[in-house]
């Protein structure tokens, strides 16, 4: 039987990357760090932040199950699993990591719409412009060059497509030779509760408007603290939209 990592391990990781990107702890942006870490875990598989039945609303409203769909940083995640069972047709998944590369091809080898490729998502060279029409990442940014990283990412995510706290993300999706559309949605973690007498009833179907300088409006307060960001990005050319789901 196949491990799948629980949600106590997935908040114990979160915690850990927190420190990381305050400037301790593993080298995330590190490939070597990677390939330790899944030759440990025995190809366990393991979704950051949410899992596909949670996103499922925002994938099927703004990705068509046609579309040619490229995962950034996929891992052992069961979220691409998950949406070919749901319909969708075909999955390109890359990793800067061989080991879990090599790992998932041997697990989806008869998934014939599931393909895996080691790669550098700073530089996706290999594929040809407007290869995809929609590029999912749910993590990549990581390591101690995390803004440079991340401006290198979304120019090759920028070519690739056809036709944390907003602060932290925005600039970078907007930035030169980058015009997307982007609409925000904030979503509790996985298993957070209510507090007890909260008269709040935030739905995380909704969309939260950002300011024109990409902040969070005045007053948002999220309930939990330490929400997961949604952010839909919609590539802007000759009236053309297709998305980009971070």
């Amino acid at each position: 039987m196949e491990r799948v990592r629980n949600n106590e391990e997935e908040e114990e990781e979160d915690v850990a990357m927190s420190g990381q990107q305050r400037g301790g702890g593993c080298n995330y942006g590190d490939a070597l760090y990677w390939d330790a870490r899944y030759l440990e875990e025995g190809g366990a598989a393991f979704d950051w932040y949410q899992r596909y039945a949670a996103l499922r609303p925002f994938v099927r409203k703004f990705v068509q199950t046609s579309s040619r769909v490229l995962m950034v940083g996929c891992g052992s995640a069961l979220m691409s699993e998950d949406m070919i069972k749901d319909g969708y047709a075909e999955i390109m998944n890359i990793d800067i990591s061989a080991i879990v590369i090599e790992m998932m091809k041997r697990k989806y080898a008869v998934v014939r719409q599931l393909k895996y490729m080691q790669m550098d998502v700073r530089d996706m060279s290999f594929f040809s412009d407007e290869s995809f029409d929609c590029v999912i990442d749910k993590g990549v940014y990581c390591g101690p060059d995390a803004p440079l990283s991340a401006a290198q990412m979304i120019q090759e995510v920028n070519r690739q497509i056809t036709y944390g706290d907003p602060s932290a993300r925005v600039h970078h999706m907007n930035q030169e030779g980058c015009c997307w559309k982007i609409v925000l949605y904030v979503m509790p973690r996985p298993g957070f509760q209510v507090r007890p007498g909260s008269s709040s009833r935030k739905s995380f179907a909704e969309p939260v408007p950002l300011t024109e300088k990409g902040q969070l409006p005045a007053g948002f307060i999220p309930e939990d603290p330490d929400s997961h960001y949604i952010y839909i990005c919609s590539k802007l050319s000759h009236g053309l939209i297709q998305p980009l789901v971070h």
